[in-house]
């Protein structure tokens, strides 16, 4: 590693950034002028009726920005500082009252008011607006809230749904017994485990959201790619996860008023795989998840310590229950006719390993998203990477023994949990059953909805404000998802355990590539160095411009769909089948699907940066130089440092040492 880290950096900025005048005539120079004009009055204190319509004052020396329009939406994208005005003038005191946008036309007032979501990005260019929202920025001191105990209150909720339990009865049902079982859900979490550690720490160190944090590896606007990838898979999973949310709100339904339910209510919904009885606890499961979707991601640790407080006694009731109905006596070996020897059980066993990993293919991309709210620098490390595989390898047991107790009581190999608790019920309505059937499934039920919240709506929410962040807050990216669940048909994917590991293998072929890539960016790459103002630059010369108009790092491309390609075939001969097939072999690759894709595109991404240095790397030589540069960062005042970054229209001549932020805790 050169002793002078800014001589190489400004040497990368020279060679890499330098670009004719004319690659840049996309950026309106209107609008880079009125952008400027915007940042330099509201630095100067000076009010914005024109163009921002809010107003900055000065406060015991420093700066915060009071807005002084009426807002529809308590949510932080408009709150961008809410510390106490202790002193301001008369005049200011009285402009508060008055309405910024009387003097608009009432389609303006509208827009103004109601359609843009972030208030301090009026008069900002769109351009502009795509680099910076309350949403997206460095999450700020008060707002880092996530201690190590809460990470672990996040995972005990998460682990207990039925997603999960039916992962572990997938290697059952694959031909696996219980105890092979178990130890290939050991070894898929543990890997689970460390990918969601890795994942984490550069939403630890620098605050910042996935959406952020791909821009280091994609390039500012060629992230979008992979923000589509994510919000497509949560959209598609929050449908799945609600339809999952059914079977718990069926057996509460059946549980008060019959179990003969859905015999009483007509059937007319047309589908084989779902019955109108179905469509409505479906319904109702996705009406009681809207009112969580206002609820701040900051603030949202207060569902998983409530779910983490129910999720035991559910888990554990249902345990006991279970192996007490079925005489003290489980089903030890093979559920199933098959029994697999030699490279079938091989087979098998890896297969089991790839859906533990592929269940979390969208948490570990989205690892970021609630790390950047960690408390201290490692809050979101040894929590996760302990918790994680030991709370779902326990859960994943209990699963486990239920499905064989239930194998015991009734000799079906029950995918599902709650198919075992619908026998409960079925087989014996008495009112002791009832009630047992009633709390379960409650949990069942608080269980399933934070675990949509968290994977997927937070998710896509938070993704979707980084496309049309002037116009989306996380809130209404929640909404958004929840919308657009409901136009998927997941009862088509859920019909048997088949298409459910299908779906599972379909959704790790696209999102293994990107962690791989995201993942060695960081470790390998950079380094652990981020360049916070120009992650939120499209200016020339931002080191995540990577020296072309378009802002995209081609070599993550190359690596991503390099990744994904061999085990497209697998994928269609799978989804195909029985009328498409393919050889053994392209089958057996796409069992792989996560570690072929991951293993893949991070070896490829790291060829081609090291051939094709990337802008803003701290080192000359990625496989032999050595250094680690991440930083506990701080970002209170991140804020001013966007205002003059949007002062300069060139960053090429930025050649900031990574020396500048000796002061900031180095750490590993």
């Amino acid at each position: 590693m050169p002793e002078d880290v800014t001589s190489y950096f400004g040497a990368t900025s020279r060679a890499t950034h330098t670009q004719p005048e004319s690659d840049y005539q996309f950026l309106d120079d209107a609008s880079i002028q009125e952008s400027t004009r915007y940042a330099r009055s509201s630095r100067s204190r000076v009010s914005h009726h024109e163009s921002a319509k809010y107003r900055r004052r000065s406060v015991k020396g420093n700066t915060s920005m009071e807005k002084t329009f009426p807002s529809d939406e308590d949510s932080p994208s408009t709150n961008v500082y809410d510390e106490e005005i202790e002193s301001f003038d008369e005049e200011d005191a009285e402009s508060q009252h008055e309405d910024p946008f009387k003097d608009e036309s009432k389609w303006m007032q509208f827009y103004y008011k109601y359609i843009v979501v972030d208030k301090s990005t009026i008069g900002v260019s769109v351009l502009d607006s795509f680099m910076y929202n309350s949403d997206l920025k460095p999450v700020e001191e008060k707002r880092r809230v996530w201690s190590w105990f809460n990470f672990c209150y996040f995972w005990l909720a998460e682990c207990f749904n039925i997603n999960t339990w039916q992962i572990a009865a997938t290697g059952l049902q694959l031909g696996l017994n219980w105890w092979q079982c178990w130890i290939s859900i050991w070894v898929g979490y543990t890997f689970v485990g460390i990918l969601v550690a890795s994942a984490s720490r550069v939403g630890a160190a620098y605050h910042i959201s996935f959406p952020i944090s791909s821009r280091a590896a994609f390039g500012i606007f060629a992230s979008i790619w992979p923000i589509i990838n994510r919000v497509v898979m949560a959209i598609v999973w929050y449908s799945v996860q609600s339809w999952l949310g059914m079977q718990p709100v069926s057996l509460m339904l059946r549980a008060i008023f019959g179990k003969d339910l859905p015999d009483r209510i007509p059937d007319h919904f047309g589908s084989p795989n779902a019955t109108t009885f179905q469509f409505m606890c479906f319904f109702i499961f996705w009406v009681c998840e809207l009112p969580f979707l206002w609820v701040p991601p900051h603030k949202v640790k207060h569902l998983f310590t409530v779910k983490a407080i129910l999720v035991p006694f559910g888990a554990f009731g249902f345990l006991i229950w279970s192996i007490r109905k079925a005489g003290n006596k489980i089903a030890l070996g093979s559920l199933t006719d098959v029994h697999p020897t030699g490279s079938a059980f091989s087979w098998a066993f890896l297969r089991s390993i790839i859906g533990c990993m592929a269940n979390f293919s969208t948490l570990v991309l989205n690892a970021p998203d609630f790390s950047r709210f960690s408390t201290k620098k490692n809050s979101a490390l040894w929590s996760q990477l302990f918790c994680i595989p030991f709370l779902f390898s326990i859960t994943c047991l209990i699963g486990i023994l239920v499905t064989a107790a239930g194998y015991e009581l009734y000799g079906i190999n029950y995918w599902s949990p709650v198919d075992v608790l619908e026998q409960f019920l079925v087989r014996s309505y008495t009112k002791g059953s009832r009630a047992g059937v009633f709390l379960i499934s409650f949990v069942f039920a608080v269980a399933q909805l934070g675990a949509n919240i968290s994977a997927n709506s937070l998710s896509c929410g938070t993704d979707l404000t980084a496309i049309l962040p002037k116009y989306v807050n996380i809130r209404r990216g929640s909404i958004f998802c929840a919308l657009m669940a409901l136009c998927i048909c997941p009862w088509n994917m859920m019909s048997t355990s088949s298409k459910f590991l299908s779906a599972l293998s379909a959704y790790a072929i696209f999102l293994s590539s990107l962690s791989g890539i995201l993942i060695m960016d960081y470790f390998v790459i950079r380094r652990g160095y981020i360049k916070l103002t120009h992650l939120y630059s499209n200016r020339k010369g931002s080191f995540y411009m990577y020296g072309n108009k378009y802002g995209i790092n081609w070599r993550a491309f190359v690596a991503y769909f390099c990744g994904v390609a061999p085990n497209l075939p697998g994928f269609i001969g799978d989804v195909g089948a029985p009328k498409i097939t393919v050889s053994i072999g392209a089958m057996r690759i796409y069992y792989l699907a996560y570690w072929v894709g991951f293993c893949i595109s991070s070896v490829v991404y790291i060829g081609l940066c090291y051939f094709f240095p990337v802008p803003g790397q701290p080192v000359n030589n990625i496989l032999t130089d050595k250094g680690w540069f991440q930083r506990w960062v701080d970002v209170e005042d991140f804020e001013e440092e966007w205002f003059d970054s949007l002062d300069r229209e060139d960053l090429s001549d930025d050649v900031i040492s990574i020396h500048d932020h000796e002061h900031e805790e180095k750490f590993f």
